[in-house]
Parts: structure tokens; sequence; C-alpha cells
């Protein structure tokens, strides 16, 4: 199969989502000539608002090829509407540090294969950058990305913070002033170089270093400013920054990593 079809629940979700998405932004989408029209293929998308989700989506659904995000297995069990739209949707759920968390590689690999778009947030939550930037991310992009060889669209957003800052909680949505959400799409990033060559720890981190390279570029566009010299890296003290590009490799990432 060259493409997905979006069904019912995407479409019924796109029903709802995006009168509410219009009326708090107003669009500034770059890139859309970038996604594939056809054939499976990877986004690596910034992570900087709970809102994100349904952005890059909105984003992602206009172009006619709808993602698959990876997400935590809880999000999958309930009955209510949320429940039922991670499963209609096909959807990839997550079990983190169990004996069932290679199955979101096996499934991403399979989702690609396919010809669908897999979307990860590399950075595997929120970013906790005092300024928003990119952290540095989890491996699993790179993992997928490697075994598929399928392009790797980075995107970049900014806006959906300004509604709902991260970690704000709903004390502090702002609805007003209209906001502008931009959304950009770039080129593949160039994998080429790592491709038929052993896969092992130091492989994933610069080809994930790549990654986010390319995602936070993109976003320094947005922004019109320059991004700090390294990158943060999560669950390090506050002053602990990753070197930014090649860094060597400390240890490997799962892909359960690559989630909130």
């Amino acid at each position: 199969m060259s493409r997905r079809r979006i069904g019912f629940w995407y479409r019924f979700a796109a029903f709802l989502v995006k009168p509410t998405m219009v009326l708090l932004f107003s669009r500034d989408w770059r890139g859309k000539e970038n996604i594939p029209t056809t054939g499976g293929f990877i986004t690596a998308v910034n992570h900087n608002s709970h809102l994100d989700p349904l952005s890059y989506a909105h984003f992602q659904y206009n172009t006619g090829r709808v993602p698959r995000f990876l997400a935590k297995d809880g999000l999958f069990r309930g009955r209510g509407m949320v429940g039922s739209f991670m499963r209609g949707t096909g959807q990839i759920p997550v079990y983190r540090e169990t004996s069932d968390a290679a199955g979101a590689f096996r499934a991403a690999v399979e989702a690609v294969r396919r010809g669908e778009c897999v979307a990860f947030y590399p950075e595997g939550t929120l970013t906790r950058d005092p300024h928003l930037w990119p952290m540095q991310g989890k491996t699993g992009v790179a993992r997928v990305a490697l075994e598929t060889r399928a392009p790797v669209i980075p995107v970049a957003q900014w806006g959906a913070n300004e509604v709902l800052p991260p970690y704000a909680g709903g004390r502090r949505i702002r609805l007003l002033p209209r906001r502008r959400l931009t959304v950009v799409a770039g080129p593949p990033v160039d994998l080429s170089e790592f491709h038929d060559r052993e896969i092992d720890n130091e492989l994933l981190r610069r080809a994930t270093d790549r990654i986010m390279d390319a995602v936070t570029a993109q976003l320094a566009e947005i922004r019109n400013e320059a991004p700090p010299r390294n990158r943060w890296i999560h669950k390090r003290d506050r002053a602990g920054r990753a070197g930014a590009g090649t860094g060597p490799a400390t240890a490997g990432a799962t892909i359960e990593e690559t989630t909130e």
C-alpha cells in the first residue's frame, strides 16, 4: 500500500478539532511540498506544548498524509473517545519497561514499510530547555530510519506554546489574542553516510543528532533567533547541556523512550 487511507476516526477527530484550531490560531504553514505524496516516511517533530499533537496533526492532515504517533499504552485502554480514537486510527502503543516494549519498534518499522507516516517526538517529552529549544533526541527515530531507509522529514512548530505553555496546566491557557501557529516541514535529512554500517550506540547517536540539528535549524528560522550552542539533556542537572552535533554516545535509547 502506497499511502494510508484517511478513515472514519481521523475524519471525525478533524471535524471536532479543526474549527477549534482555526479559532485559536492563524496559520503559517510551510514546506508541505516536502511531505512525500506516496510511500512510507518518518517525521521528527519538536515538542514544547501539550497542544503540539493537535497542531502538528492539523498541518499533516491537510497534506493528505495522516500520521501514526507512538503513544503511551494507557491512552489505548480507555473506553471513552480517546481510547476509541487511538485504536481506531491505528496509533502505536508504547509499553514501557515491559517485555512488549520492543513491539513499538516492530510496529513502527512495519507501518513505514506499508507506506505510512510514523511521527516521532524524538525528545521523548516536552522540552525542559528554559527557552524551549529542542533537547537531545532519543535514538528511536534513528533506529527506525536506518532500519527502513525511509525519508526523515524534520518538522518544527511554534505557537501552540503561547496558548498552552509547557507544564502550565489548565491554569495558564491563553485564548486571546489569537496566536500565529507556524509549522515548517523541511527537506529529508541526509542519513546516507550511516547506511551499510554496523548499527551501534555511537552511530545511532550521530544519526539522531543529525536529525535534531535539522529540526533545530528550522525552529531557529521560525523564531529568527540563534539556538544555544549545546542541547539540553533531559534528566541532567539544570546546568548541563549536550554538545550539539555529533557527540559520542554513552548509551542507546530504546523505542519506548520516544514518547512521554
